[in-house]
């Protein structure tokens, strides 16, 4: 699966660099976190240290960190958003490539960081900055965009990508865990990383102990129109994932695409429409109009999670090389699926 692109009545032209600035100022009153602060706790990285990531056609290797990298180019929301949340925004060389707001706790370290005039930054740009290590996603490791892994590696300077963006492959939640805690161990930051991700299990422990007396899970279809398309989240995605250890049954596990016939032929308890607001784009806007897809199409009245009002919107960042936010589609998800339970 490739970067989803933005519904074509949205984002013709992204925000500039400037006005992402702005959108990510702390509120005057935000207290800086002081978890950033702490120093890494009981669980010590031994370095040098082996980690497993991925070429560009999405080929196993490895890579060796002497150190923790101190120069760090971080390309892509969730890239970002998790060298921030681990409290690393002093290892970051630049930033690029925002889609939405970082998290407000988030915008304070946010705006210690160089955040690059180029959405996806070129060749040229990134040698210039000579990172040490560069995070992104794997579609932008090309000779087009931030240059081959091979090449990088050689000039001693290590890439890592979201596990979840490799070619070819299943997304699942342990990868999305698995990449977050490779990160704490690179920068030495481990109980950090696990934090967060023994947040994120907690959710899904929760939930399934809060249904465990349910005699029949909800089935549930996670969809995002797109134009004359509408793209189904099935059994290979990082949403299908979610939805099935929470519990539910995906009503069509296997298609890529799917048309109303087939919306109707399953007939999901539960729907969830994927929208995605880029930068520049109000987001209220943007859901409303994925929502109005399936929510008013007379075709589709007959559908039970029509009828009974369970059709819910949730952000394309939440349940795609999620990383961070891994928790907030978790949850998303959790809501919706089951209503009735307390996730706290």
């Amino acid at each position: 699966m490739t970067m989803t692109a933005a519904p074509a009545a949205f984002a013709t032209d992204r925000a500039d660099a400037d006005t992402i600035k702005e959108d990510n100022l702390p509120a005057a009153d935000a207290e800086e976190s002081t978890d950033a602060a702490e120093a890494a706790g009981e669980t010590k990285t031994e370095y040098p240290l082996t980690i497993a990531t991925y070429d560009y056609e999405g080929n196993e290797i490895e890579t060796t960190y002497e150190k923790a990298p101190e120069k760090v180019l971080a390309v892509y929301q969730g890239s970002i958003e998790t060298m921030l949340a681990l409290g690393l925004e002093d290892h970051l060389v630049a930033t690029a490539g925002l889609d939405n707001e970082v998290p407000d706790d988030l915008k304070e370290a946010f705006s210690k960081t160089d955040y690059l005039d180029e959405f996806t930054p070129s060749l040229e740009t990134v040698t210039m900055l000579e990172p040490d290590m560069i995070l992104s996603w794997g579609s932008l490791f090309s000779d087009k965009n931030l240059g081959d892994v091979t090449n990088w590696i050689d000039k001693g300077c290590n890439t890592y990508y979201n596990t979840n963006t490799r070619p070819g492959s299943s997304r699942t939640l342990e990868n999305e865990f698995t990449d977050i805690l490779n990160i704490g161990k690179i920068f030495d930051v481990q109980d950090k990383a696990e934090t967060i991700v023994d947040e994120a299990k907690n959710v899904i422990d929760t939930t399934l102990s809060a249904t465990a007396d349910m005699e029949e899970k909800p089935s549930v279809l996670i969809v995002e129109p797109l134009g004359e398309d509408i793209t189904n989240y099935g059994a290979s995605s990082l949403a299908g994932d979610m939805a099935t250890q929470l519990g539910a049954t995906l009503a069509n596990p296997d298609a890529a695409t799917v048309g109303k016939e087939d919306i109707i032929a399953a007939n999901p308890d539960v729907i969830f429409v994927v929208y995605m607001p880029y930068a520049g784009d109000d987001p209220q806007t943007v859901m409303d109009s994925q929502l109005s897809v399936i929510q008013d199409d007379e075709a589709l009245q007959s559908l039970d999670a029509v009828k009974n009002g369970r059709v819910y919107p949730v952000m394309l960042s939440e349940i795609y090389a999620s990383a961070t936010r891994t928790q907030d589609g978790i949850e998303t998800l959790a809501k919706g699926l089951y209503p009735d339970i307390t996730l706290e």
